[in-house]
């Protein structure tokens, strides 16, 4: 990773230029801004539209060049993406690259609470709405990190033992055998005919 505040300054040895490109509908500007804030703080590289795609430049090689250039992309998913034909192209790109998911090409970002149409559905979202921007922030920042370095989200540390109203409070044994037997009868019945 690279200075984040110039996002052009060198290509890595793959030939990508930039970590991450965020692909996102014009409604959700505000939520791909401070997406792409975050990782370049964090010294990641990012391509943005709204920075990056500045009067003078062509937006179709813009766009091109996130899709081709960028080790990942950052799909910022909410119902005016689902609606966006040049948001589908840029995913399908990035899907296309990496179907199976092996090297985390495509991330989908959910930041309202929209289905994942069509082979979005497929892709483990990180959902960033409805928390806390602490948390949201971590989480970002962690899955980056992920994604990069192909690691799992294991803990460092054990987690507790579950508890929960669906786990038996003990074990389902048998009630345990009384000593007492019921009286056995010597007499014989009567024949009732």
């Amino acid at each position: 990773m690279s200075n984040g505040g110039n996002s052009h300054s060198s290509a890595t040895s793959s030939g990508d230029m930039w970590d991450f490109f965020v692909s996102y509908a014009q409604p959700d500007r505000a939520w791909a801004e401070w997406i792409a804030w975050t990782l370049e703080e964090a010294s990641y590289r990012v391509l943005i539209q709204a920075w990056d795609l500045v009067p003078g430049s062509n937006w179709v090689t813009g766009m091109n060049e996130g899709v081709t250039r960028a080790a990942r992309t950052i799909a910022v998913l909410s119902h005016a993406c689902t609606h966006s034909v040049y948001g589908a192209a840029e995913w399908q790109a990035a899907w296309s690259a990496d179907p199976t998911g092996a090297t985390r090409t495509l991330l989908v970002t959910r930041v309202e609470d929209c289905p994942r149409p069509g082979l979005l559905g497929q892709v483990v979202s990180l959902d960033l709405y409805g928390i806390p921007q602490t948390t949201a922030r971590t989480d970002l920042l962690r899955t980056a990190e992920l994604a990069v370095s192909g690691g799992r989200a294991k803990p460092a540390t054990a987690p507790p033992f579950p508890t929960s109203a669906h786990a038996p409070a003990s074990p389902p044994f048998p009630a345990p055998a009384t000593t007492e037997q019921a009286p056995t009868s010597t007499t014989p019945k009567a024949n009732v005919g």
